[in-house]
């Protein structure tokens, strides 16, 4: 029996499980194509596959305990973080299916509640552009838009007036929102919203959760929520509980927004007095981002530093 727990590239070509997993349980494994590396935020769909010879391993873990207990794998990692997960085997519609999870996705609220199928107020037909890189992006099907795949200026998901983006969401999760802010690009990122005559930024959890995390301290996180929306109060950050309930809101809020930009059908002088009735703060560009972009074009600068003021006056005026 395999003694390690493996997680490998999926050798398939334009699969939407681009990983393999194999659980080491029987005289083989049970190998798994899933969706993600870990069930950080939500059950993670997966599908029987099997284990090519040449695998691309990504991460091997050795495994302290790997059990089956009636439909589900409970499976303990050697490491110190991420490492208790279960699979569940379950038959839905004469086929088996398969869910990758965690005590605290298992546990995690669902609230009782049925999203509406009627479209939103106002609006006819809703096309949302949803940005090149989203990965999994919502399909909003439930909701009756369109969707279509263009490169936005900010955002994930967002809507358009004469060809020109004047409302967009951010979709986050937890893990994702903790990360931005952490690593110090939340600021550079509402900035950005800011810039257009509508946004926000949405997260798939519960506020409530800021205040469980384990590996980085709750006061920080939320003390930085509330400085973000401080110094942009034009971009809220909405904690939507789940996935189902944060892309409702999203499509409510875009067709919100067409209804009432387009009301009057404003011009580009109406749109631009909208984006900049409150000018986001000018952010000085990132150090790291200034050598790359000298180095690039010629400059001399140090690998590290403070760089000269010339040398950021020249990227800026680059950038204009």
């Amino acid at each position: 029996m395999p003694a390690d727990f493996l997680i490998a590239h999926n050798p398939e070509e334009g699969t939407s499980l681009p990983y393999l997993v194999r659980i080491p349980l029987g005289e083989r494994g049970i190998v798994l194509k899933v969706r993600e590396l870990w069930p950080r935020t939500s059950k993670v769909y997966c599908h029987r596959a099997e284990w090519p010879e040449d695998a691309d391993i990504i991460q091997q873990v050795p495994t302290r305990s790997c059990s089956k207990r009636g439909a589900a794998i409970d499976l303990v990692l050697d490491r110190g973080r991420e490492n208790r997960s279960q699979f569940v085997l379950t038959m839905a519609r004469g086929r088996e299916m398969i869910f990758w999870q965690t005590a605290r996705v298992a546990k995690q609220a669902r609230p009782k509640v049925r999203t509406p199928t009627a479209k939103a107020s106002g609006i006819a037909e809703l096309e949302i552009l949803v940005d090149v890189h989203e990965r999994y992006a919502w399909k909003f099907t439930h909701q009756q838009a369109g969707t279509r795949k263009q490169a936005l200026p900010a955002g994930d998901y967002a809507v358009q007036l004469d060809d020109r983006v004047i409302a967009s969401v951010e979709r986050k999760s937890l893990v994702d929102l903790v990360t931005t802010i952490t690593r110090g690009r939340m600021s550079y990122l509402l900035a950005d919203l800011a810039n257009l005559p509508r946004a926000a930024v949405v997260v798939e959890d519960r506020y409530s959760q800021v205040f469980a995390l384990q590996h980085v301290r709750p006061a920080v996180v939320a003390d930085q929520l509330g400085e973000c929306q401080a110094r942009f109060p034009s971009v809220p950050i909405i904690f939507a509980e789940t996935r189902q309930l944060a892309q409702e809101w999203t499509y409510r809020f875009l067709a919100a927004a067409v209804h009432e930009l387009g009301l009057d059908s404003p011009t580009d002088d109406r749109l631009n007095e909208l984006a900049g009735a409150e000018p986001a703060p000018q952010l000085p560009p990132k150090p790291a981002v200034v050598r790359a972009w000298a180095l690039e074009n010629g400059h001399q600068v140090s690998a590290r530093g403070r760089l000269a003021p010339e040398l950021v006056e020249a990227y800026l005026q680059a950038h204009r």
